[in-house]
């Protein structure tokens, strides 16, 4: 199938007309207009610094069901152990750009450039875009950020500072999202980490309908 060039006004193609590796269009900007359509559609921005705009919608999908959450035995000790505090969305700014910072196995860079950063400051400060802060001695030791639209959460990225920092970010996040009753947190990309958290891959058809279901029960959801 072709890779579609993504136009100026806010379109997307279906997307079921993604590539094999699940690129489906380039170009477009990154406006919170169309941020918010790509997400409520399956489709998400993911390209490196010096490369255009891509959006992807990749089959199989990596999904992580909130009961699933694996819990590890040293997760497990870090939240017995309680030294810690967790906030929600008192520093998204510097949570996105300590992901954008940390060094990644196997990655020479980071996919989270300046463009990337600003324009998902733009969506926390139109009420999208959240973060997960875990704070320890007063400091930011670890966290995460994601995407909440229509019932669906949609995670992007975490960093540590401090061991476990990240997971007891996640643990408290999915937490919170069971409360709210989320069936399933996008977890985009599949890989060894994410599995080991207890996320499995689903056909993107039936993520595609998980999504349009979550939107008809809550258009919006308040975090």
């Amino acid at each position: 199938m072709p890779v579609y060039q993504i136009p100026d006004e806010l379109l997307f193609p279906e997307p079921e007309l993604a590539e094999e590796d699940g690129l489906l269009g380039v170009g477009g900007d990154l406006s919170p207009a169309r941020l918010l359509m790509a997400y409520a559609n399956g489709i998400f921005p993911w390209f490196s610094k010096g490369e255009p705009i891509m959006w992807w919608s990749p089959d199989p999908r990596c999904v992580l069901r909130p009961e699933k959450l694996k819990i590890s035995t040293s997760l497990r000790q870090a939240l017995k152990k309680g030294n810690y505090e967790v906030r929600f969305d008192t520093c998204f700014e510097e949570v996105i750009r300590q992901c954008s910072a940390t060094k990644r196995k196997g990655q020479r860079g980071t996919w989270i450039t300046k463009e990337m950063v600003d324009a998902y400051i733009q969506l926390h400060e139109h009420g999208f875009a959240h973060s997960t802060e875990v704070f320890m001695e007063g400091k930011l030791a670890g966290g995460l950020y994601g995407i909440s639209i229509g019932g669906t959460y949609s995670g992007e990225s975490m960093f540590h500072l401090r061991p476990e920092a990240s997971k007891i970010a996640l643990y408290h996040l999915v937490e919170r999202l069971k409360e709210k009753g989320v069936p399933l947190i996008d977890c985009q990309v599949t890989n060894p980490h994410l599995l080991s958290l207890g996320a499995e891959e689903m056909p993107r058809k039936e993520f595609l309908k998980q999504l349009a279901k979550n939107r008809e029960k809550m258009e919006s959801m308040a975090f």
